[in-house]
């Protein structure tokens, strides 16, 4: 049966470096299938809380909940085998080694899925045809958008219940930003649920669902992704006009 906890809650988080806090009781709660925008400025703490939902920093304070389960505690391998796999802000790929030597790393906790991670590989060269072109390539070698699809390949073939974006349109051309938030889009509409981190605000909720705003470790206001765009406070703050 289908659980009735969300995918995750996150109760009063906080996380600090050394002697500062830079979260400060951060609520927050998606739902499976859905697609989650969390917009802020630079220092609001935005990758703070994604590396202390992948298990990469720890919080000083709070509960992380996947469906019901406390995880907080857990390190990054067992959380990424629990269903939450981070794409990292600067896509961080293992440059020397091949498009799809790559890809197959992500792949590594489904190692004894081995069909599945197969089929998986070829739906990912469906979405992603230039990376089946270049699969022999250095991945150090390719641009900056392509680089992004091969971060976003190898975490979809941890077999993710919950996607972490960071900052994925960081350093794109505005064209490439929009391919990439496509994807962004096809893969939710395919079951995907999505935890999108972005400073482009506009962007980002322009694909979502639903959104929260982080201003400096707190959260300032969440609604539905068009409650946000409207809003004449967010649009001068964040949308530019």
């Amino acid at each position: 049966m289908p659980s009735s906890e969300p995918l995750l809650q996150v109760r009063g988080l906080r996380g600090r470096y050394g002697p500062v806090e830079v979260l400060h009781g951060v609520d927050l709660q998606i739902e499976a299938g859905e697609l989650v925008a969390i917009v802020g400025a630079n220092g609001a703490g935005k990758t703070t809380l994604l590396h202390i939902l992948s298990g990469i920093h720890r919080a000083s304070a709070g509960q992380i909940l996947l469906e019901g389960q406390d995880i907080g505690r857990l390190p990054p391998h067992r959380i990424v085998q629990a269903g939450i796999c981070q794409v990292p802000e600067g896509r961080q790929v293992f440059a020397p080694l091949s498009v799809e030597d790559n890809l197959r790393l992500g792949g590594y906790a489904q190692r004894h899925h081995q069909a599945w991670v197969e089929q998986q590989l070829q739906f990912i060269y469906t979405l992603f045809p230039i990376l089946e072109e270049r699969r022999a390539q250095s991945a150090g070698t390719l641009s900056g958008g392509q680089q992004q699809m091969l971060a976003i390949g190898r975490a979809l073939l941890a077999r993710p219940r919950l996607l972490l974006l960071d900052e994925p349109s960081m350093g794109l051309a505005p064209l490439l930003v929009e391919e990439i938030l496509r994807v962004v889009r096809e893969l939710n509409q395919q079951g995907v649920t999505i935890l999108l981190v972005e400073q482009n605000a506009r962007a980002a909720l322009g694909v979502a669902h639903r959104g929260y705003v982080l201003e400096t470790g707190r959260v300032a206001m969440a609604a539905p992704a068009a409650t946000l765009l409207s809003d004449e406070g967010i649009k001068r703050a964040y949308l530019g006009y």
